[in-house]
């Protein structure tokens, strides 16, 4: 079973909620879970052969949550060599803004930067269409985690 470092961009907790909610569901398939919030670039690549999972909402103008704000920057600023690390993502947003899941896009354009490899498509929750974020995300993990077996 795989091993799995969840990146949590939060600002108001729907984010937590659904990194939580996918954490359980990843364990009761078998795999390892590691919940990082606020995450530091330098643990979590610390763990080899693990696959990162980014569960963030988007904040104020198309902006990565404050938390999780360094991680982005020390990976723009870093540009590590990520070509053995695959990863997903699971963003959070509000479709009525111009800059929906724009957190999520930009984590995701920035681990494409450093070579990471994205399994699957990005997760993109507009949180007017699902009240309940978790349920959008429970079935997308379900069918994420056939890729990562």
């Amino acid at each position: 079973m795989a091993k799995l470092n969840l990146v949590v961009g939060s600002m108001l907790g729907a984010a937590e909620y659904v990194a939580d909610h996918v954490a359980n569901l990843l364990e009761q398939a078998g795999h390892q879970t590691r919940i990082h919030n606020p995450a530091k670039l330098a643990e979590v690549l610390d763990d080899a052969g693990s696959i990162l999972l980014v569960v963030t909402s988007t904040h104020g103008a198309g902006d990565v949550p404050d938390n999780l704000q360094p991680f982005a920057k020390d990976l723009a600023e870093q540009h590590p060599d990520l070509n053995s690390l695959k990863y997903g993502v699971i963003a959070l947003g509000d479709s009525s803004y111009d800059t929906f899941c724009q957190g999520g896009k930009t984590l995701d354009r920035l681990l494409t930067e450093c070579g990471a490899s994205r399994i699957g498509e990005r997760l993109d929750i507009d949180v007017t269409q699902h009240e309940i974020p978790e349920d959008a995300a429970e079935v997308w993990i379900r069918d994420w985690m056939t890729m990562i077996a």
